[in-house]
């Protein structure tokens, strides 16, 4: 089953995360993605550990649906084939540090003159422009540099990171948008255009109501543990058996089936808990409340309590309970990928449902160089002795 984006050609010369992932999620969508990977090696990330049948689980859960050609970007014949195939594509996703395509003779100006309608993403950590711009960055620096890891955190304890590497995963997501949006303004205009994504606006994007808190009223974004920071009670209870579930019910209207759940009708009356407001400025007396009935029962017993009375709640889950959890396993949220040398993987599934086409793994977990051969012949015509020639002078 083919999906939306079929027919279209995507060049993926990104690493790591940020810009993988949004190729893959065009290749999920249907869309040819070839990625171009270092000679001999391929991408960095397929040494990361663990390794499974000599592949890395990183690489893997990133690069699905994709076809893998190897070049030797350091040889002028390696960035002439790459210019070749940006010449036959409609997308070409890139997270070098900015100027580096540029040295290489494929920066904007060469491509666009190339292949007028090609869309061409570009991924960096601070933007094209400006005082930091040629400064190395990953994700974790984008959570210190953004303010993210300030508002994260225990309230007495230092900031900290996120538990996954959420900027590279917005910036992935706003690429794709903005990738989406030059195709339909390509549709209109026939000309294609850059889509510039830093990690570091991104993780801006984030931030909520810190940077107009701070700048109207002087508020500085405080850590608040597993509290929400804008209602209560929201937060993780211990149960009974050591477990933890985290419940949100601040808002008038689910503090009152919070109440009726837990049968604590004193709190429902009491002047400190009669608002949110109220709630957020006495959240420690609520909570000294809380703790006990919590305490008391099992989280499943908790989880189901508090369903009945529609109030949003659930376990705490280990990555044991996440791969046996029911709802994920009903809507296929945990796939198994094909791959040559460790058979297979599973991983997470397609978030995106459309109604009316199917999304799927039409290509397994590629090897390094695994197309190599394929797509030369078949992007830009290259003969089998033209491959082999430069196979064997390292080129490809």
């Amino acid at each position: 089953m083919m999906g939306p984006l079929q027919g279209l050609k995507v060049l993926d010369v990104s690493r790591y995360i940020a810009g993988p992932y949004c190729a893959m999620l065009l290749g999920d969508l249907g869309a040819d993605v070839v990625k171009v990977e270092k000679l001999k090696t391929g991408e960095e990330t397929r040494g990361i550990e663990p390794l499974i049948g000599g592949d890395s689980l990183f690489f893997m859960v990133f690069n699905r649906n994709k076809k893998s050609v190897t070049l030797n970007l350091r040889d002028p014949r390696g960035q002439e084939i790459l210019r070749e195939l940006a010449a036959e594509a409609d997308i070409l996703v890139e997270n070098f540090r900015p100027g580096v395509m540029e040295k290489m003779g494929c920066g904007w100006e060469t491509l666009h003159e190339l292949n007028p309608r090609l869309i061409m993403a570009r991924i960096s950590g601070y933007g094209d422009e400006g005082p930091n711009s040629d400064r190395p960055c990953f994700d974790a620096v984008a959570q210190a540099a953004s303010g993210l890891m300030s508002m994260t955190g225990s309230r007495d304890g230092p900031p900290t990171l996120m538990g996954t590497t959420v900027v590279d995963h917005a910036t992935a997501l706003h690429a794709s948008l903005g990738i989406l949006a030059a195709l339909q303004a390509r549709n209109t205009t026939g000309f294609g255009q850059v889509v510039r994504v830093a990690l570091i606006d991104s993780a801006l994007s984030m931030l909520m109501t810190a940077i107009p808190a701070y700048q109207l009223l002087g508020e500085e974004a405080q850590r608040f543990g597993n509290r929400d920071r804008f209602g209560a009670p929201s937060n993780s209870y211990v149960t009974s058996e050591g477990a933890r579930v985290q419940i949100v019910a601040g808002g008038d209207s689910r503090f009152a089936r919070f109440v009726e759940a837990t049968g604590l009708t004193h709190l429902g009356v009491d002047p400190r808990f009669a608002s949110n407001a109220e709630r957020r400025a006495n959240v420690d007396a609520l909570e000294e409340e809380i703790h006990p009935w919590m305490g008391s029962r099992t989280a499943n017993e908790v989880v189901e309590i508090m369903a009945k009375f529609s109030v949003p709640c659930a376990k705490v889950a280990e990555i044991a309970d996440v791969v046996a959890d029911p709802q994920l396993r009903h809507r296929g949220q945990i796939i198994e990928i094909e791959h040559a040398e460790a058979g297979k993987i599973p991983m997470h599934g397609f978030v995106t449902r459309l109604s009316e086409t199917d999304l799927s793994v039409r290509h397994p977990i590629p090897t390094a160089g695994q197309h190599t051969a394929e797509i030369l012949s078949e992007w830009i015509d290259y003969d089998r002795e033209e491959v082999a020639a430069l196979q064997s002078d390292s080129v490809v």
